[in-house]
């Protein structure tokens, strides 16, 4: 059985430096990396903790925040800040002054913070300028606000090291100086030093400009897109390791990072979207094609058996965006297994067909009160992953498979949607989870064992509601159902109760709080999935509410958020981090949803959807190594819709068109309603 402490830690974030606390009043981090070093730019402008701190990690092992390679016991990040020194008077960062920004003066993700004091402006600008070493640059620009010429001692440090530089600036004049930091070869240790310059890396500079580009004529969806396309690789590993929350869970989970290799397929990160997947399918499925889940293989009753489908559904986007069919070839017996797996007579609900254990999609299990049944995450991941599945096998001529893994998906979605007794769905739409007599269940009780701390929504007395979900949204977002279906309606009118259940500040919580075993409180990627069923369905409003919202909370100003947002009871449960899948389902929605490309086998389907407010969108991405360049503009009345390219167009409507791949680049001119 699942050892209920598996994530309670002991990590107490009032102990020591303000600093080690993740959550500081209004904090942001800005995520840089180059799979060799790790680093975060933390802006803290309400005066908890350092207004301005480098944070630099080793990707390849996980840690808490507090574990940073720059974070000192004492002072936390107070010496990484930049001092200029003129006489008895010191200038640091402080927050009355403090700006920060991702910077568009480089061809490359760099961050820009900003600040002045009495005498001088500051700019300083965080990059990494190569791929080839752990390397990350600190450009300092100081101008002088004084009218005579002043001598200066700049300095700033890692820990209890320090490194100065002397200067002059004389009145007016803009002085730059380099400051390089490098993870020693144990990567246990930062090497800082003063360099004169630094020349940005010409393979660097390509690979960026190879990238996904889109611009959405709108500040937060251009803010939006940036952000994500910058920090989904920032916080990767070389050899492909992600947290599953940053500074959180110091874990990995096949689901998370097979969601994260879909946003990189969709942004232009095919390296690493690629490099992802394959040691997901080497490292994270085993021979029989069990999946691993928090670093760790479960019983068959603990099982996460939406991670198989997850998996084949990513491997198929990242083949249809890349045309690399030499990773599905290579790795076919994985795929077979990882395929085969949930169909195993262990899950099998022998009434239904459909697939049964103890587990549910967020985690918790039977001491938590999950009987056995069937969840409703685990039948359509398993539905749409054999589907995807199909569309392997087809590629690469494994007609046999093709043919049963189709049979199977559309078999399981069948008894979902239509099964009177055991289907997952009800006058209020798609529901949950159903025991294996068929009733619903609608609520669970926490065993003894669960050791639930005081003050947890789960421990409390009363009924511990499990709808609605918002993982109920997933069949309309990923498109199983017609988004305009009484179906779909019904489950998004249920969902919005879990908007502001205990909270005034927006977002939906990722269910019905009163089961929560954990912290309640509001949810970024879980209300991205509700975004998306929503633009899918039309209710553009919604897809605005929460995409304002997110730009109301801690985070935003990066464009990198919490888990979620609502006290945290640090210890026993870990402090809250920054989650990587949010910023791949940002990407999902934005390209998937919004521009609306979809790559499919034998042909481009382009299906763009503006958003009220948005008149044009220009984007270019890669596609089956050449490129796609893309330009929707909103047409002034409908019989002027249509699209153009120079490739040819199969077949289209106002709202869709299906385009013939080409070895060429493509271009396309949409005009939508």
């Amino acid at each position: 059985m699942i050892d209920v402490k598996e994530h309670f830690y002991d990590d107490d974030p009032l102990s020591g430096h303000p600093d080690v606390r993740t959550r500081l009043s209004d904090v942001s981090y800005f995520f840089l990396g180059n799979g060799f070093i790790q680093a975060a730019v933390q802006i803290a402008p309400s005066g908890e903790g350092t207004a301005a701190g480098l944070l630099i990690m080793n990707p390849e092992r996980f840690g808490k925040k507090r574990e940073a390679l720059t974070m000192d016991p004492r002072h936390g990040l107070d010496n990484t800040l930049v001092r200029i020194i003129s006489g008895r008077n010191i200038s640091t960062a402080k927050t009355r002054t403090l700006g920060a920004q991702w910077s568009t003066e480089y061809r490359i993700p760099a961050v820009s913070v900003q600040w002045r004091s009495r005498d001088f402006q500051v700019k300083e600008h965080f990059y990494c300028p190569e791929f080839s070493q752990p390397l990350l640059i600190r450009e300092v620009r100081i101008k002088s606000l004084k009218n005579r010429r002043a001598r200066v001692r700049i300095e700033t440090g890692v820990r209890q090291e320090a490194i100065a530089k002397n200067l002059f600036i004389s009145p007016g004049k803009e002085e730059i100086i380099f400051f390089s930091y490098k993870l020693d070869s144990s990567g246990k240790k930062i090497l800082i030093d003063s360099i004169p310059e630094e020349t940005l890396n010409g393979e660097a500079l390509d690979y960026w400009d190879k990238t996904a580009h889109s611009s959405f004529g709108s500040p937060i969806l251009d803010h939006y897109f940036n952000a994500s396309k910058f920090q989904l690789p920032a916080v990767i590993s070389k050899s492909g390791k992600v947290d599953g929350s940053i500074w959180q869970y110091n874990r990995e989970w096949l689901r998370d990072q097979a969601m994260i290799a879909v946003g990189l397929s969709m942004s232009g990160h095919l390296e690493i979207a690629r490099k992802m997947l394959k040691r997901l399918l080497e490292e994270f499925v085993t021979e029989q094609g069990d999946t691993i889940d928090s670093s760790e293989k479960r019983q068959s009753d603990e099982v996460e058996l939406d991670q198989n489908g997850v998996l084949l559904d990513a491997l198929k986007h990242y083949v249809l965006w890349t045309g690399d069919y030499e990773l599905i070839q290579s790795h076919w017996e994985k795929i077979v297994v990882t395929a085969e797996f949930p169909l195993s007579d262990v899950f099998r609900h022998h009434p239904s067909g459909l697939m049964a254990n103890k587990r549910e999609f967020w985690e918790r299990h039977q001491s938590h009160g999950i009987e056995k049944g069937m969840e409703l995450a685990h039948q359509l991941y398993a539905s749409i992953g054999l589907c995807s599945a199909a569309t392997l096998a087809r590629i690469v001529s494994r007609e046999k498979e093709a043919l049963r893994w189709k049979k199977e998906a559309q078999r399981i979605k069948q008894a979902m949607l239509n099964d009177a007794r055991f289907g997952l769905v009800t006058s209020r739409g798609f529901i949950k989870r159903r025991g294996s007599d068929g009733t619903v269940q609608e609520s669970i009780k926490p065993l003894p064992e669960a050791q639930l701390p005081a003050g947890v929504p789960l421990s409390a007395e009363g009924f511990h509601l499990l709808n609605p979900d918002s993982s109920a949204a997933l069949p309309i977002a990923t498109g199983f159902v017609p988004p305009d279906s009484t179906l779909s309606k019904a489950t998004l009118k249920n969902l919005e109760t879990l908007w502001n259940q205990a909270w005034t500040s927006g977002g939906y919580g990722r269910y019905h709080l009163s089961s929560e075993p954990d912290s309640p409180g509001s949810w970024p990627f879980p209300s991205l999935f509700i975004a998306r069923a929503y633009l899918e369905a039309g209710d553009a409003e919604k897809v605005w509410r929460i995409l304002r919202w997110l730009n109301t909370i801690p985070g935003a100003v990066a464009g990198s958020w919490f888990e979620f947002y609502g006290e945290r009871l640090s210890p026993p449960f870990p402090q809250v981090g920054i989650t990587p899948w949010t910023w791949a389902e940002m990407l999902i929605l934005l390209i998937h949803h919004i521009i609306g490309i979809r790559p499919e086998e034998n042909e481009l389907t382009l299906r763009p959807r503006l958003l009220p407010g948005i008149e044009r969108i220009q984007s270019s991405f890669p596609l089956r190594g050449s490129r796609l360049n893309l330009e929707i503009k909103r047409a002034a009345d409908e019989k002027l819709s249509g699209f153009r390219s120079n490739s040819t167009i199969k077949q289209s409507s106002a709202r869709e068109a299906f385009i013939s791949y080409s070895e060429k680049e493509i271009w396309v001119e949409a005009s939508v309603p």
